[in-house]
């Protein structure tokens, strides 16, 4: 019998199962990525990737293409957990000690030169926009299309090229860096 849920067609929803998986192996790590951009801490984001695929997995029943591949859509939930994340942020939060990391055994010189670097460029990217910051993160550490990213920003596709566009020259003006 064909229901809502099922579209008409044998074996649909374990079709989006499948689909769903095979979307969690190959966007589980950008999503995570895209999330410690944003809230930089790495079990929040790891939590915050993990919700994404479960509250996925909730709606998968409703879910319906309509263009919007299921990336975009995963993209789409990843940003709203984050804005949740800093709704309860700003009504006060406390950090397990567990979530603090600990430093490795690693060459004392070279983390510092990493901090550094990593320090530098988040001052800079703080002298971006929140749009021109999420443009390039979606972009470039979630690796997704600008049409993609696009979608998830709720802009036509032109906007978000001439985002990332402008965000670059400004990043390379602030960074000393030649075009």
């Amino acid at each position: 019998m064909d229901t809502p849920q099922n579209n008409g067609k044998p074996g649909y929803i374990e079709h989006k199962e499948a689909r769903l998986a095979s979307l969690y192996e190959e966007f589980y790590g950008k999503i995570a990525n895209y999330a410690y951009a944003k809230i930089g801490d790495r079990f929040e984001a790891q939590d915050i990737a993990g919700e994404v695929f479960l509250r996925a997995l909730r709606s998968l029943e409703s879910y319906k293409e309509h263009g919007i591949p299921m990336q975009v859509w995963l993209f789409k939930i990843a940003r709203n957990l984050i804005v949740d994340y800093y709704r309860k942020a700003a009504r006060g939060r406390t950090v397990p000690i567990d979530n603090i990391e600990l430093a490795d055994n690693s060459n004392p010189a070279d983390e510092i030169e990493k901090r550094d670097d990593f320090a530098r460029v988040s001052r800079v990217m703080e002298q971006l926009t929140d749009g021109q910051r999420e443009v390039l993160e979606l972009r470039f550490l979630s690796e997704l299309t600008s049409k993609e990213v696009s979608i998830i920003m709720g802009k036509s596709d032109g906007a978000v090229r001439e985002m990332q566009r402008v965000a670059i020259e400004k990043l390379r003006h602030l960074l000393g860096v030649e075009s």
